[in-house]
């Protein structure tokens, strides 16, 4: 278990805290992550790495010369969101565009794929690298569903002595993706993890069991065996990775770089006695071992497990990979980095948002979005470790504690922009952002767009009435959609929200009051949760192991059928918007 925090929700600012405290020479904060702290070559590619916390030294370890120019550091498990990444890339831009690189998950997936389209907009040359290493995570015919893990490094390191070296953007990308094509990854797990102030680990393993195929996140695994000897779990990594030997690589005679990872909680001496029949069965297999890496380097927080990765090399990707590197948890070589010097140290905090100009009714009707934001987070509170036990089941288990920050978020985001006179609009558009920015992940995203499309239908100049929310909630179940890809019967949130809006449309046309319409659209979105319990997810980190939530809702369903609840309740202890009669 995770014994030494404060206060759980920042545990994750206060590691950066400390992070930076201890590894100024190479790091400095920026909002949202941190980069480097020493001079970078100017006109050459900034590559900037990130996903969630707790995969440490992933991935602000891997910040320095030669290395990443930056990171963005999502919360415990929760990707980044959209503006921390967009904050950081700023901040790590050398004047030849920025490469963004992360482990293929919707949630890091949806908010780079954000940062990227505005720095485009800006005329930043941005790109993407999407780690895709797990080979227990899909099929090979649909590798480019499988999710990142230990393979992170390698690909991490070519991209980044590439950039050093002064590649063009095209030339990185492209050795970026024959890295990743060329790197294969496979593990296991012997105990969950627990993420700090919960009480029980995100899964579990029967004693003297093995979970096979694990992910980073606490995912469960795909298989479940008896615990092996040491001897025998190396012969089962290897065995499963020389199945798919990439193409392009020689079954005999490659030069491989192996890597043994511990997930958190197995000791280096352990991982050396499986290392060493590791290294025995690549020299019998025909293969050279080059530069061997053994010790954590992308963790699980205390989960005890491990993994194998095999890095195929060829000339180019082995002198990349040999290229000197100076971070806080990866060094090889000589590096000289000079200091920034303090011009160039600023901190890139975040603007204050100006306020527009709201009618009196819009400002009123701001005054019950902030009601409602505080009933949502009322819910969530009371039900976010039921949350983080459901999507636990099949899931990574965070979805509790992201919705809390989210919604923390927004409410404190939304108090300050009521208090400034914001409309209703206003008070959506900066409790979204709040929402996104705070909570990261795939769910953070989401709600915060559907935020956002929702201030787009109530305006800052009316008092909101019925048939604008019904539209706002209609257009935010579009934005969710088109951009999450999700549909109704993939098991995710959508599952509540479509019969939500159509129930609510069809009470406001019928003559209903927002009241009465939210009501009987709140029963129809309560009903639409439980039924996700009969469905098997489509989408998301579920979906590797779909059959383990059969007979659970879906976590997000819950989360928003909650909260759809408890927003009618405001409605109904103290209507002030506008009825239709």
């Amino acid at each position: 278990m995770t014994r030494l925090f404060n206060e759980p929700t920042a545990f994750a600012d206060e590691m950066i805290e400390g992070f930076v405290a201890c590894h100024g020479r190479w790091v400095k904060p920026v909002s949202g992550g941190v980069v480097r702290n020493t001079k970078s070559t100017p006109k050459t590619v900034a590559l900037v790495i990130g996903g969630g916390s707790g995969h440490y030294p992933a991935f602000a370890g891997l910040v320095g010369q030669g290395l990443a120019h930056g990171a963005a550091m999502g919360n415990l498990f929760a990707s980044p969101s959209a503006q921390q990444v967009y904050n950081v890339a700023k901040a790590a831009n050398n004047g030849a565009g920025v490469l963004l690189g992360y482990g293929n998950y919707a949630g890091d997936v949806l908010h780079f794929n954000q940062a990227q389209e505005r720095l485009r907009k800006e005329g930043i040359d941005c790109r993407s690298i999407a780690v895709t290493d797990d080979v227990s995570s899909a099929p090979l015919a649909e590798r480019a569903k499988r999710r990142g893990i230990a393979g992170d490094l390698t690909v991490f390191k070519v991209a980044a002595a590439a950039a050093e070296a002064g590649y063009t953007m095209d030339a990185t990308v492209e050795i970026a993706e024959r890295a990743n094509h060329r790197t294969r990854s496979f593990g296991v797990a012997f105990t969950g993890c627990t993420l700090p102030g919960a009480d029980r680990p995100l899964f579990t393993v029967p004693e003297g069991r093995m979970a096979v195929g694990m992910g980073i996140h606490g995912e469960p695994g795909i298989d479940e065996t008896d615990i092996p000897t040491a001897d025998e779990l190396a012969e089962l990594l290897v065995a499963k990775l020389l199945t798919e030997i990439p193409d392009g690589a020689e079954p005999t005679g490659a030069r491989v770089v192996p890597i043994l990872n511990g997930l958190g909680s197995v000791k280096y001496e352990e991982l050396f006695v499986v290392y060493r029949r590791v290294a025995q069965l690549l020299t019998e297999t025909g293969l050279e071992a080059v530069d061997p890496q053994v010790g954590e380097l992308v963790t699980s927080f205390d989960m005890a497990g491990t993994s194998l990765t095999l890095f195929w090399l060829d000339d180019e990707l082995e002198a990349l990979w040999n290229a000197p590197a100076d971070a806080p948890a990866f060094r090889r070589g000589a590096v000289t980095a000079a200091a920034l010097e303090p011009d160039d140290a600023g901190d890139f905090a975040d603007v204050e948002v100006t306020i527009p100009d709201a009618t009196a009714e819009s400002r009123a009707g701001a005054a019950r979005i902030l009601a409602a934001l505080e009933a949502a987070k009322a819910v969530v509170d009371a039900n976010a470790d039921e949350l983080g036990r459901i999507d636990a089941i099949a899931g990574d288990g965070d979805h509790g504690i992201g919705m809390e920050r989210g919604v923390r978020a927004a409410v404190e985001a939304a108090t300050d922009a009521v208090g400034r006179g914001a409309g209703a609009a206003t008070t959506l558009y900066i409790a979204g952002d709040a929402w996104a920015d705070k909570a990261g992940g795939t769910s953070g995203a989401l709600w915060g767009m559907a935020l956002r499309a929702i201030g787009d239908a109530v305006g800052n100049t009316y008092k909101p009435d019925a048939n604008a929310v019904a539209t706002g909630v209609a257009q935010a179940a579009a934005a969710i959609m088109e951009f999450g890809k999700a549909k109704p019967g993939d098991k995710t949130l959508v599952d509540v929200l479509v019969p939500f809006r159509d129930a609510l449309t069809f009470e406001v046309v019928a003559g209903k009051s927002l009241t009465e319409a939210w009501g009987t659209a709140a029963a129809t979105a309560h009903e639409a949760a439980d039924a996700t319990a009969n469905q098997l997810p489509l989408m998301g980190r579920a979906r590797p192991h779909a059959e383990k939530s059969l007979g659970t809702p879906d976590a997000g369903a819950v989360s928003m059928a909650l909260i759809i609840r408890a927003i009618h309740t405001t409605l109904v202890e103290n209507t002030t918007m506008k009825e239709k009669a």
